[in-house]
């Protein structure tokens, strides 16, 4: 093998810093910058809503199973929760890994959830109890989420479920 130059080296090294380059100005704004601006970049295009959406969600099967529903309704109201889970676990990873972890957990217990409320919808009292536990775990679960969010980007995201706001700011409202 024989030696490399001087010239040669800097062109390696040119080289690379262009592709490094040109590979960082390929990552979204969710992939760039601080921790803090890569999750508020990230909650904003996968949108707080998730969040929101999955506790209205667990609080439609509670009203659903409150006035008792026929077997059908109850399963439209436990199928949702659990594709609006798998929705939102397909916006994983976030760009922080403990915010991650926290919410696939609550995700992961709202699909659990659906799961166990569909099943149980014909009258399986045990899959229904199941199905109430998981969902009792579900709003701290979503609230520990929410905290960690706040507290990479010092804002609260909005977790509602209606249109976002015209400003456009993924933490009001």
């Amino acid at each position: 093998m024989r030696p490399v130059g001087v010239g040669t080296c800097l062109v390696l090294l040119a080289t690379a810093a262009l592709a490094a380059t040109a590979l960082t100005s390929c990552a979204g704004p969710d992939e760039t910058g601080s921790v803090s601006s890569r999750v508020s970049s990230w909650v904003s295009g996968t949108g707080g809503a998730a969040i929101g959406t999955l506790g209205v969600d667990a609080r439609n099967i509670d009203l659903a199973l409150s006035r008792h529903d026929p077997p059908s309704e109850l399963k439209t109201v436990c199928a949702l929760i659990t594709n609006d889970a798998e929705s939102a676990i397909g916006n994983l990873p976030s760009p922080d890994s403990l915010l991650t972890d926290e919410l696939d957990s609550a995700y992961q217990d709202a699909a659990a959830a659906g799961d166990s409320c569909y099943n149980g919808a014909g009258g399986n009292r045990a899959l229904l109890d199941r199905s109430a536990a998981e969902r009792s775990k579900l709003a701290p679960l979503l609230a520990t989420a929410v905290a960690r969010i706040e507290a990479l980007t010092g804002h609260v995201p909005s977790t509602s479920t209606t249109a976002p706001p015209p400003s456009g700011d993924p933490f009001a409202g």
